[in-house]
């Protein structure tokens, strides 16, 4: 089974998390939770004070719009291994059962079926750039708010330093520095 991702690592990708057991290499509990592939599980499911404002908005959004949660399960499926097992079956009984060599109806099943999955590969691409465009605005938003405050700070003590160095030294001292008329 896989284990859960959280839906911020440090280059923007779902970093894995342990399902249960301990830092020592415990197995893990017998209860093991699917990644949250899904927008509406993701809401559903993850602690909205942990996740990152972009991450949130964009699973809002896509929770919100029938189209897209269509899409993300459609891709959750079509990028299992569920999905892998269920076509070699199929394959396999189609060719076995119902057709001969060279098989042209399943031939043009599986191209029309190639046809929508690359379709589906190309919205989650969308996604995932929309995604990444979304945090890196967030990032950056947050960055400048941060340089500004660092800023300011930085500058207050200054002028506070500046202040008791005048009030201990006295008003005669020069600004540049210590006196040095003796």
């Amino acid at each position: 089974m896989s284990q859960p991702t959280s839906p911020t690592g440090a280059s923007g990708s779902p970093t894995p998390q342990k399902a249960g057991g301990t830092a020592t290499g415990t197995p893990p509990s017998s209860t093991h939770r699917r990644p949250f592939l899904r927008p509406s599980r993701l809401l559903a499911n993850a602690p909205h004070e942990k996740m990152h404002p972009a991450v949130l908005s964009e699973a809002e959004r896509r929770a919100a719009s029938l189209q897209l949660r269509i899409a993300d399960a459609i891709t959750a499926f079509a990028g299992s291994m569920m999905f892998v097992y269920l076509h070699i079956l199929l394959f396999a009984v189609w060719m076995l059962v119902f057709e001969k060599s060279p098989w042209p109806t399943l031939t043009l099943i599986v191209s029309l079926e190639a046809i929508f999955l690359s379709t589906f590969v190309m919205i989650g691409q969308n996604r995932q750039a929309a995604f990444q465009q979304a945090k890196a605005d967030h990032d950056y938003v947050a960055q400048e708010k941060l340089l500004q405050e660092n800023t300011e700070l930085t500058r207050t003590i200054h002028t506070l330093t500046r202040e008791m160095h005048e009030r201990m030294l006295g008003d005669g001292a020069p600004a540049g520095g210590p006196d040095t008329s003796r």
